[in-house]
């Protein structure tokens, strides 16, 4: 691993304990320019990560708690009317930041989570007919509590192919546990904790990812997984060409992060299941998170992987 990234998982493991994995593909998805479902129950850690993330980069978090009766323009931001200049000014919603945390996005209507869909896809934002872009970088880190459904409303599956992943930070075992316990003994460690990258630094390694070789072969590899999801008969949908490529860039990403400017299949196997698992839907509706995941290390298993010297360039 690449000693700046080493730095900030490291960085971010003193808040999150054990979770190195997690961070470093969330760094991965920030890099790719895409962003994050994660699907766990309260009480994980999943809003301390966002904002572990964003302290040890040196970037601004906004942070939503969606509810019923939320409207997109308690997102997006509206134009009020200020008696002092007798003009409407505009109020920035939350969306204007860098990494958005959508806390229990599944609360809200179908019609305030569209309100995301063109700040995840374009960047921008549209209020009352005038079109804003929104600051680099711009990450989304959706959550969602895969037990409770009362009051709920499932993201739709337009939704959740705009997620670059989805991810579980899972519980802690009995070590981590005692970790945890003792670290937040003497307070909260994420109130000590200072950037060790900076935006132009970040925005340079997203810059430095996008120019990641990929090999021919590894391309065909890639077409194959995604290939192998749609001749399944349990599959009604397999993954589109939005996803393969989400896994190529999020693999590009891995790789950059790794020090390597060209890609391998390890990099795709290490990132197929996150990638493409949430995409899939099942002939009998969609399937659970356990059983996609399932599927997927199925066919990752069954699909020839190449064999080739990948650095070098195919003229």
């Amino acid at each position: 691993m690449r000693e700046e990234i080493q730095k900030v998982i490291d960085h971010v493991g003193r808040v999150i304990i054990g979770r190195e994995e997690v961070t470093a593909k969330l760094l991965a998805a920030i890099l790719a320019d895409g962003h994050v479902l994660l699907e766990d129950v309260p009480g994980t850690g999943k809003t301390k990560l966002a904002r572990s993330l964003a302290a040890s980069l040196g970037i601004r978090m906004g942070r939503i708690q969606f509810t019923p009766d939320m409207l997109p323009a308690d997102i997006t931001g509206l134009h009020v009317y200020s008696q002092e200049s007798g003009q409407f000014e505009l109020k920035k919603g939350p969306v204007f930041t860098n990494i958005l945390l959508a806390d229990e996005i599944n609360r809200a209507t179908p019609r305030t989570q569209a309100g995301l869909l063109e700040c995840m896809e374009e960047r921008q934002v549209t209020i009352d007919g005038e079109t804003m872009e929104l600051e680099r970088p711009f990450f989304v880190i959706a959550t969602q509590n895969p037990v409770e459904t009362a009051g709920t409303f499932p993201l739709p599956e337009a939704q959740t192919d705009r997620f670059m992943m989805k991810l579980s930070m899972g519980m802690p075992d009995r070590e981590e546990e005692i970790s945890i316990l003792q670290t937040y003994a003497q307070g909260d460690p994420l109130e000590e904790l200072q950037a060790v990258m900076t935006k132009e630094e970040l925005l340079s390694l997203k810059e430095e990812a996008a120019k990641v070789y990929v090999h021919p072969l590894v391309a065909g590899y890639l077409a194959d997984i995604a290939g192998a999801t749609r001749k399944q008969e349990k599959i009604a949908m397999g993954v589109s060409p939005r996803g393969t490529l989400a896994l190529m860039r999020a693999a590009k990403a891995l790789a950059c992060m790794e020090g390597r400017d060209y890609m391998i299949p390890d990099d795709v196997k290490t990132l197929a299941c996150d990638v493409l698992s949430h995409r899939l839907v099942f002939t009998y509706g969609s399937g659970r998170t356990e059983e996609a995941r399932g599927l997927m290390e199925e066919l990752l298993a069954q699909v020839p992987v190449p064999v080739e010297d990948f650095g070098k360039r195919v003229q």
